[in-house]
């Protein structure tokens, strides 16, 4: 059966900054700081730490940073749906900027990760892509425009984009889980994006590139609680 997030959840991305134990003790940071805060937590995590991470932790949700759509059998140096799940991953992402693929290619690969009940985590760059990626089904979208991914420096995603997103995409399909995550480095900015009415938000460069990245995953997953307690409580921004 595929797996279901809470939301606000917080997503944090590892990309290529850290591997090996590193990427072990982030993990087990962050599944301490989803026990602690009760907020669900999205990981992605490089194929050669998936199945560890998997095993030494007990509330991230982990996803592969790709697949590719081959099945079991011949193939060489492709990714196989199968065996990303078999190390313990429950969903995948797509069309990153640094993985683009054509539309053609997402929706195969939204069929493969249906048949194997994994998540699709796609992205899309502008409000156009974003709405046609959201014909296709994925469970999340996270809307970025390209400029502002990799710690540019280049800000965060407006709020008019923020909002003109999120009604495309659930004009679509209402339950499609819709990310914030571009430029974040802050928990402010985590905060202010879920009561904009992001369901999710995320970082891998601004946990990455900050003077204490341990510190701040704390305090970006506090923000996506502090976000919850205060949309319960009928607060809006």
């Amino acid at each position: 059966m595929k797996r279901k997030i809470r939301t606000p959840y917080f997503e944090i991305g590892v990309k290529n900054y850290v591997y090996g134990d590193a990427v072990l003790d982030m993990a087990l940071h962050a599944d301490a700081c989803a026990e602690k805060y009760d907020v669900d937590v999205a990981m992605i995590v490089p194929y050669t730490e998936i199945r560890r991470v998997c095993e030494q932790t007990r509330h991230l949700h982990v996803f592969a940073p790709y697949m590719d759509t081959l099945r079991p059998g011949r193939g060489m140096a492709d990714v196989l749906p199968e065996a990303i799940k078999a190390a313990g991953a429950c969903g995948v992402v797509i069309n990153h900027c640094e993985k683009p693929m054509s539309l053609p290619q997402i929706k195969k690969t939204i069929d493969r990760a249906r048949e194997l009940d994994m998540l699709v985590f796609a992205c899309a760059d502008t409000v156009a892509e974003a709405k046609a990626i959201a014909e296709l089904h994925p469970d999340i979208i996270n809307p970025e425009p390209s400029e502002l991914i990799g710690g540019t420096g280049a800000g965060v995603s407006s709020m008019s984009y923020v909002r003109e997103t999120i009604k495309v995409i659930k004009d679509i399909y209402p339950d499609i889980l819709v990310e914030q995550a571009a430029g974040i480095t802050n928990g402010q900015q985590v905060y202010d994006f879920i009561m904009a009415g992001s369901e999710a938000a995320g970082a891998a460069s601004g946990i990455m590139n900050a003077a204490d990245p341990i510190a701040m995953i704390d305090e970006m997953i506090a923000a996506t609680r502090r976000a919850a307690d205060d949309l319960a409580g009928g607060k809006k921004q």
